[in-house]
């Protein structure tokens, strides 16, 4: 039988459900007008202050959540599904051999200053992200037709930036009247997912232009999402409101939506049981049990891997050896079990297992004492003697400071090395992460799409996000080859050999668990659902009458 390549399956799933007409969509809608008598104003923790509100250059999670309200692609998700549905482009089509997709950009596209969306936005804006060194995701864009060369022409010297003209003749993206096409090098099965993702979301070339790095500031900030950035004070508040030139803005029901960025959960949780909070991300260790008994908590699977990074450039990290021996001295089973405690799964391995893509992940190496040592001794440091100091180092999080207490005492107990823990607010943690700056770094990585490509793709030799020092052409040559194969078996062995390389051979990175998204949310609040992404576009969400 003849093998249905993964973008075709995709494809028949999208035509299938019918995203272009309206019925998905009714699902979603207040069953009467109730809702209209209560006042629709959002508060939510989103955990952290946000180090950016650029599209082409965030990379976080707490980032990720305000974009979904601000900008919007050429394509959105359904909020409980994760299906590709209609944003910018009310429609598009696929070539039969899955390379080329002609997108139809609506007419009443805007804005929030009133100028029209258009094709020629999101080949400007794609062009800045290929050309902007802060762009982590830069890499993403590869599956594009000429997008790699021209990319990595930049990278070796970005000093002489390529002009908009090389842009538009190397890279296949052609913007028309009311229309965007895009040819790809080979077919993608998650490239629209990919146009839903905020580095391929536009940006107003006027005011970035005009205002510099300083675009997204006070009245400075133009956007096209459901939501306008109405104020920003830092490490206070984000408020939005609804955008009224935004093309759906009769389906937008709340009137008001506040950030907060509280990086402490006891504070965050404490918000939450006195009213003052709708809805947190997390709930802290030490009240676990607690808000297991209210119906307001959730805890549901979430496509994240919770892992340490390793600083391979450092002298006494650079012995594969080492590196394996700090991974075998963790008990995932107990940490999980007696510290985190909210349903985590222990994973020697880092990606999840992925239905979709036929992945299951690699065994990874277990829990073992005996090895550890043996591999130290054989590193030159027997019993520790000899080893430096290693730091832990984690943005400011009580969870994050328990996961490394433990840790720490796993290492300094089963290999007699000296462990001190050091943290940091986000920003600077992230900063010094990029820079190098740290022995051991605690990381989260939350699937930006559902394939294993962007779990794997990170830890390519110039991937935006690699951030450890280590590199791999063997690797690097299984994930290029994994990104250019359509038999979805052949795929997921490609990504099962890389994934040995990584944490059961070389381990630039030491896994840890894999995540569950879990927090505390008010009963009343619908268009809000449990989803392996943990996304939550805001345009859905409305108040119903207790």
């Amino acid at each position: 039988m003849r093998t249905i390549p993964a973008l075709l399956l995709l494809s028949l799933v999208v035509w299938a459900d019918d995203p272009f007409g309206s019925a998905w969509k009714k699902v979603h809608e207040p069953e009467d007008d109730s809702w209209k008598s209560v006042k629709q104003e959002l508060i939510f923790n989103n955990s952290s202050e946000p180090e950016t509100l650029d599209p082409a250059i965030m990379t976080g999670v707490p980032e990720h959540t305000l974009a979904l309200g601000l900008y919007e692609g050429l394509v959105s998700q359904d909020p409980e599904t994760l299906v590709p549905r209609p944003g910018v482009a009310s429609r598009w089509t696929v070539s039969e051999d899955g390379l080329v997709y002609a997108f139809k950009l609506r007419k009443n596209a805007k804005w929030s200053n009133g100028a029209p969306v258009t094709g020629e936005d999101f080949r400007w804006s794609w062009y800045r992200a290929l050309t902007t060194i802060d762009c982590d995701y830069a890499y993403l864009f590869y599956c594009i037709e000429g997008a790699e060369a021209f990319h990595r022409a930049f990278a070796k010297n970005p000093k002489a930036k390529p002009s908009y003209e090389e842009f538009q003749a190397k890279v296949k993206v052609v913007a028309g009247e009311g229309t965007f096409s895009v040819t790809l090098r080979s077919p993608t099965s998650y490239f629209l997912d990919l146009c839903a993702f905020e580095t391929f979301m536009p940006v107003h070339r006027k005011t970035v232009e005009k205002h510099g790095d300083r675009w997204t500031f006070g009245g400075n900030w133009v956007g096209n999402g459901p939501f306008l950035l109405a104020s920003w004070e830092r490490r206070k508040h984000i408020i939005m409101t609804p955008n009224p030139h935004y093309w759906d803005a009769r389906f937008v029901k709340l009137k008001k939506i506040t950030a907060l960025p509280i990086d402490e959960k006891d504070t965050s949780y404490r918000k939450f049981t006195q009213g003052e909070v709708h809805w947190i991300k997390s709930v802290p260790i030490a009240k676990i049990d607690e808000a297991r008994r209210k119906p307001e908590y959730f805890v549901a699977p979430y496509l994240g891997s919770y892992f340490y990074r390793v600083n391979t450039t450092r002298k006494h990290l650079k012995d594969k050896r080492v590196r394996q021996a700090l991974s075998l001295a963790i008990n995932r089973k107990s940490l999980t079990r007696d510290v985190t405690r909210a349903g985590q799964i222990p994973a020697p391995y880092f990606c999840p297992p992925i239905r979709a893509a036929a992945f299951t992940p690699v065994a990874g190496w277990s829990y073992d004492v005996d090895r550890a040592r043996a591999l130290m001794e054989a590193a030159s440091y027997p019993n520790g003697k000899g080893f430096p100091k290693l730091t832990i180092f984690y943005n400011t999080d009580e969870d994050h400071k328990k996961v490394a207490e433990r840790v720490a005492q796993m290492w300094r107990e089963n290999l007699g090395i000296k462990v001190a823990l050091q943290n940091s607010e986000w920003k600077v943690y992230l900063k010094d992460v990029e820079r190098l700056d740290y022995d051991i770094a605690r990381a989260g990585w939350i699937g930006d799409y559902t394939d294993p490509m962007t779990f794997m793709d990170m830890w390519l030799k110039d991937g935006g996000n690699n951030n450890t020092g280590w590199s791999s052409e063997k690797y690097d040559a299984l994930i290029r080859a994994a990104g250019k194969e359509i038999d979805l078996k052949k795929r997921a062995d490609l990504f099962r050999k890389a994934e040995s390389i990584l944490i059961e051979d070389e381990f630039p990175i030491i896994p840890i668990y894999i995540y569950v998204n879990q927090g505390m949310r008010v009963d009343n609040l619908l268009g809000w659902y449990e989803n392996v992404r943990d996304l939550h576009p805001f345009q859905y969400m409305y108040f119903e009458p207790k």
